[in-house]
């Protein structure tokens, strides 16, 4: 049986913290380790091991869109995020998306609507782990691999073959907005290359994307553009200690996963 997951609630109004903790620790598989009533506070609690912190966006001192930005610095050791927020302005919400966070949920809301989240956060969570696990391959999957980038694979249930990635299905969900036409200036195979450089679990900048299809970084975001549009692909955002954040694209699972 998987550990449960770890939860940090984050919020200034001491009856909130408790009211949200309280509706957390009544869901299966999650569990309350500590609240914070700073942005200070939360990023002291992150480094203790949690899993997924519930943010208020108005807390005192240090906000918490500021609290997004420094955990993104961690990389993939930072917690996931799900903003609980009275916040409702365009800029707040467009900030906090833009910083990778798993949900935005809006307050006040109810004990039903949180289990929701959650439970949908966790179902989430455990296809991505378990997406992840390698398995061992064929000396004929290792060959197709090295000459092709994909491998084959059979389904021992059903016979029926599949591809890993799935770059013709993702190529084709970028087309299907349009009816299958693309934009005027973009070509279908060098849309089907620009997808199968992408990951659904390693993000790459728009460079790396560019250096991968050997083309130039603005053809490769008029492409990426498009594959955003199209929900083919997600956009998070690393912030550094200087200059402007790097913009990172990671392919997006299939619908039918």
């Amino acid at each position: 049986m998987s550990r449960p997951i770890r939860v940090l609630v984050v919020d200034d109004d001491r009856g909130a913290r408790a009211l949200h903790a309280g509706f957390v620790a009544d869901v299966p598989g999650f569990v309350v380790v500590a609240t914070a009533g700073s942005g200070e506070a939360a990023l002291e609690h992150s480094r203790a091991g949690v899993d997924l912190l519930l943010l208020d966006m108005r807390l005192p001192g240090i906000s918490g869109i500021e609290v997004l930005h420094r955990l993104r610095t961690l990389g993939d050791e930072g917690p996931d995020v799900l903003v609980i927020s009275s916040s409702q302005d365009q800029t707040t919400v467009r900030q906090a998306l833009a910083a990778r966070v798993v949900g935005y949920l809006v307050k006040p809301f109810t004990q039903a609507a949180l289990r929701e989240r959650l439970e949908r956060y966790a179902h989430d969570r455990e296809r991505i782990v378990a997406g992840s696990r390698d398995r061992l391959l064929a000396q004929g999957e290792i060959d197709r691999l090295l000459s092709t980038g994909t491998v084959r694979t059979v389904s021992a249930a059903s016979g029926a073959s599949a591809s890993l990635p799935d770059d013709t299905a993702a190529a084709g969900r970028a087309r299907a907005p349009r009816g299958g036409a693309l934009p005027k200036g973009l070509a279908a195979p060098t849309l089907a290359q620009v997808v199968a450089a992408l990951d659904p679990v390693v993000a790459l900048t728009g460079e790396d994307v560019a250096a991968a299809c050997d083309i130039s970084r603005a053809t490769a975001h008029r492409y990426l553009s498009h594959l955003v549009d199209a929900g083919v692909i997600h956009v998070s955002h690393r912030y550094g200690r200087r200059g402007r954040p790097q913009v990172l694209y990671r392919l997006a699972p299939s619908p039918e996963l």
